[in-house]
């Protein structure tokens, strides 16, 4: 398994974890799992143009 690949699963579980399902939470908003899933984005584009 290269860095990306072990990167890519570690953000995916963050992004998962980022889901406003407990009471507490749901005042958040989408900003944490929208934050997460930006950086995801922008991974997984780096690492289709072959850069990561």
């Amino acid at each position: 398994m290269s860095i990306a690949t072990i990167l890519i699963i570690i953000l995916i579980l963050v992004l998962v974890g980022a889901l406003p399902t407990w009471p507490y939470s749901a005042t958040w908003g989408p900003a944490p799992g929208g934050a997460v899933a930006l950086v995801l984005a922008t991974v997984l584009i780096l690492m289709l143009l072959g850069r990561i």
